[in-house]
């Protein structure tokens, strides 16, 4: 009896994967060209594919600038190339302004806030939450003037170290994260405030488990990992933490809200939700608000204080182009005031540096994919509906048809002839299109004020031998190995 269930079972095993297979062979025909994949693992376990950021110029050398990739039965388009991901984003921005709701994104955000599959929701919702932001000062001078003050307590707290080495990354997310925190929550918190450092540590483990293979793992198998302990029962729980930080304070507020003084975010979200009571159709609902801070906590943090992380890893490294960034800071600001955003037009090097380090950094977006809203042709490809669509934009970075030396840091890719900053097209680290990151103009304004500020007050120094690591290499174990090296700071006399 016992081998009449296991034959039975070992039968239905074969019959799904041929049946799985025959599904994927039928698709693979209708799509882009790509690396053969294996019966109902797809691309997954095939390191001359994944991660793409490592394997996308191979591929683009053997298929082209469009190609297809599967995360086990399910096909991933990939664009590359500046002109591809442009045509695709820009030129079709409605046809390839969808999102595919990843089983790791459905866990965590529930199909509420942004992140939902809700295409009419998700409008109104970006919609809002750029009308508020841009009402808050995003943008303007009333924001500058908060990112400048934070940009100080930065400064108070890297001098009250006193020359010692230290680990600079606690502190900088911390900053960064206060700046997302006052238009959110209303208010900052103390550098050492312990909820607050547990809320950046949960943050970061959720990205790092995002971009990584056993997030991956996790959305190819939702079903079948469930049943096993690891990292993501720890993340989904640390999720909940986070939910309930953020349910807290959206109860202070609705117990203290004053509709004709909102205070921030949640004041307006909760104003909105008044109004709208009597609507036939209710978005915004306590679920819709919770998850919609949680993406401004997570966006406004993560992402933006690695940038800045790497910025001094590149200037504690290349003493030159420090010594360059502070005679412009001397020259322009000088000493006896906080650097502006008025003062960005006047200093190009400075302004070139901040964007080089953003081109600079390679990642890749297979875990957040994209989606056509319709049967879309494309590039002489029909798409089906809901295509998953992954836009390489390490690969329009690093594109040697729009940068003169690519895979060299080079702040002269955003300098012309007369030394003027210059825009470049290819340039799209917030993406483009209708899903671009809404938080692009505050993101920028932080990583101009925070840069110059600490580099008028401080010089940059790397603790240990790292004569023989370049840039890349630095890094690539801060951005693999969660390895960031120690930095001492020397006060600037005045």
């Amino acid at each position: 009896m016992e081998l009449t269930w296991a034959g039975a079972l070992l039968l239905l095993s074969i019959l799904i994967t041929l049946f799985s297979s025959f599904q994927m062979y039928k698709k693979k025909g209708q799509l882009p060209p790509g690396p053969t994949p294996w019966p109902f693992l797809g691309n997954l376990l095939q390191r001359d594919v994944l991660p793409l950021s490592k394997s996308y110029k191979k591929l683009i050398g053997k298929y082209g600038s469009i190609f297809t990739i599967w995360i086990g039965s399910k096909p991933q388009v990939v664009l590359c190339g500046y002109e591809m991901i442009k045509d695709a984003l820009v030129d079709h921005a409605e046809e390839f302004s969808g999102r595919i709701i990843t089983p790791m994104t459905k866990r965590i955000f529930r199909d509420h806030g942004m992140n939902t599959s809700d295409q009419n929701r998700w409008k109104e919702m970006r919609r809002f939450t750029l009308t508020t932001l841009r009402d808050f000062g995003m943008g303007k001078k009333r924001m500058s003037e908060r990112v400048q003050e934070e940009a100080l307590c930065l400064a108070e707290e890297v001098g009250s170290i006193q020359g010692q080495p230290f680990d600079p990354r606690r502190r900088f997310t911390s900053a960064v994260s206060n700046v997302i925190c006052a238009v959110v929550f209303g208010h900052r918190f103390d550098y050492k405030d312990q909820t607050f450092m547990e809320n950046q540590k949960i943050m970061e483990s959720q990205f790092g488990f995002f971009s990584s293979f056993l997030g991956m793992l996790y959305n190819t198998f939702p079903k079948i990992m469930e049943h096993f302990p690891g990292q993501h029962t720890k993340i989904f729980a640390d999720t909940k933490k986070l939910c309930d930080f953020i349910h807290e304070k959206v109860d202070f507020h609705r117990k203290t809200l004053d509709p004709q003084n909102p205070r921030d975010y949640i004041d307006c979200f909760l104003i909105k939700s008044e109004k709208q009571q009597n609507s036939s159709e209710i978005i915004y609902i306590p679920e819709n608000l919770v998850h919609s801070v949680l993406e401004l906590f997570f966006a406004g943090t993560v992402s933006i204080s690695n940038t800045l992380l790497l910025s001094f890893l590149v200037v504690a490294k290349l003493t030159h182009v420090q010594a360059k960034v502070q005679q412009e800071i001397d020259e322009v600001v000088g000493a006896n005031r906080t650097p502006s955003m008025e003062d960005r037009l006047k200093m190009p090097f400075t302004n070139a540096i901040i964007h080089e380090v953003q081109r600079y950094r390679k990642g890749s977006l297979e875990n957040f994919p994209r989606a056509t809203t319709c049967d879309t042709t494309f590039r002489g490809y029909n798409f089906p509906k809901y295509t998953a669509v992954s836009t390489m934009l390490t690969s329009a970075h690093f594109d040697p048809l729009h940068w003169e030396t690519p895979e060299r840091f080079n702040p002269d890719h955003f300098l012309d002839e007369k030394g003027q900053f210059r825009k470049r097209d290819a340039f799209m680290p917030f993406s483009a299109g209708k899903r671009a990151c809404p938080g692009e103009a505050l993101a920028q304004m932080e990583l101009f004020l925070f840069f110059s500020t600490l580099l008028q007050k401080f010089t940059f120094h790397l603790v240990g031998d790292t004569k023989d690591m370049d840039i890349t290499s630095l890094y690539m174990d801060f951005r693999n190995k969660n390895q960031y090296p120690l930095i001492r700071v020397v006060k600037r006399s005045a």
